[in-house]
């Protein structure tokens, strides 16, 4: 029986241990193995780790300092690279600011990695029960992941099983020989969009990915960058946006994508306080510096 790999990207995660260790520690399957990527290593992280396996032993991990904080995609294929190293036939990708109440989640993720290239969940807001991703589709009018069911309450409309174009790492199984054909997340991204790129990616060349709406899990949203009105993703979301368009698009295309960021980011910059005007002006003119390169 081969190991599931799980890689996971510490960022200031304390707060979010305790709930994320309980989850796997509930587990019937237990043929996997935890990779936690630390992009903000030091005491106070190494005491959450500890204290959290001490009261949810898990089946094993491998802990890896990144040296400081490298971003979300370079911190997962630090944890890629390791799993596949190590003989990983499938790596699941995921959030550790999540909260999962199923014990047999990974043991039915292992057996649809036997149906499809890729496999993703229903998600679900962590404080209000609202749906956060149930499927999703790649909008290339907007070049957007669209979340399908986002922030509204669960109907049977969304519990349909199938393959869908589009869906985040924050939960994302995904076949090792998936990884050697389309190559590692693109690290230029550092956060946001990076997800968006390689699932894009897998499906130009082929992969399937699943949506499995009788497994769920809870998600603290954005526990740890600050939201979508942060400093920091006014910034990232907006040159990253740029860069994907330029890396994915071509012609009138590219040229109709980059109009309509435009005009919306300008109703966006007069809602914004200094700080969030600075920011913008500074992510729409990087995402133009930004070299469109291969991923490695």
């Amino acid at each position: 029986m081969s190991i599931l790999g799980l890689v996971t990207v510490l960022y200031k995660s304390d707060e979010v241990l305790e709930d994320f260790f309980r989850s796997l520690h509930i587990q019937g399957y237990k043929e996997y193995h935890l990779y936690l990527v630390d992009n903000s290593a030091g005491p106070s992280t190494e005491n959450a780790i500890v204290e959290g396996m001490r009261k949810y032993p898990i089946a094993g991990f491998t802990y890896i300092d990144s040296g400081g904080n490298v971003g979300v995609a370079a911190g997962n294929n630090i944890g890629i690279r390791k799993a596949l190293a190590d003989g990983c036939e499938e790596i699941l990708l995921l959030n550790n600011d999540i909260l999962i109440k199923q014990d047999f989640l990974l043991g039915k993720m292992a057996e649809l990695a036997k149906k499809a290239d890729l496999v993703t969940v229903k998600i679900y807001y962590h404080d209000t029960g609202l749906v956060w991703m149930a499927g999703g589709h790649m909008d290339h009018r907007r070049a957007l992941g669209v979340h399908e069911g986002m922030k509204i309450v669960d109907h049977p409309g969304l519990n349909i099983p199938g393959y869908i174009t589009y869906a985040p790492t924050c939960f994302l199984l995904v076949k090792s020989s998936v990884f050697r054909q389309v190559g590692m997340m693109d690290e230029q991204y550092f956060a946001y969009y990076d997800d968006t790129d390689f699932v894009l990616r897998c499906t130009k060349a082929g992969y399937k990915l699943w949506y499995e709406p009788t497994l769920h899990l809870f998600h603290k949203v954005s526990s740890s960058s600050g939201g979508d009105s942060s400093p920091f993703y006014i910034y990232y979301g907006n040159r990253n946006k740029i860069y994907f368009i330029r890396k994915h698009y071509k012609g009138l295309h590219r040229l109709w994508l980059l109009c309509y960021v435009f005009l919306s980011r300008t109703v966006f910059y007069f809602r914004y306080e200094k700080a969030g005007k600075q920011k913008l002006v500074a992510a729409l003119r990087d995402g133009f510096k930004m070299k469109v390169s291969g991923n490695s």
